[in-house]
């Protein structure tokens, strides 16, 4: 499953404006490595590769191909961790995207 199918799920009828800046983000140049986006993107993309290598993990187990039992659940707990400290950086990065918009100019 692709971080996107997540992030439209979780968002739902909230402002995509943020949304569309993190998908937008791979439009920076190369030479911008320490810009926000360029960080942000690149977390995305590793929380990304943990849910995938979770999926593999949980399949694995499934199927009794996993050597070491307690390293697929360690990868699994891992992925669980990241994607919950991913969506509280999002409800942090809407609270405040909301507080700027709501201030009077």
């Amino acid at each position: 499953m692709k971080l996107s199918q997540i992030t439209n799920s979780l968002v739902g009828n909230q402002d995509d404006s943020l949304i569309k800046a993190i998908n937008n983000s791979e439009s920076f140049d190369k030479k911008d490595q320490n810009s926000f986006a360029s960080i942000l993107n690149q977390s995305l993309e590793e929380v990304n590769q943990s849910q995938e290598d979770a999926y593999t993990a949980m399949g694995d187990i499934a199927t009794g191909k996993v050597d070491n039992l307690q390293e697929a659940v360690q990868t699994i707990q891992e992925a669980e961790m990241d994607l919950k400290l991913a969506l509280e950086v999002k409800n942090k990065a809407l609270g405040a995207y909301k507080q700027i918009m709501a201030m009077p100019v």
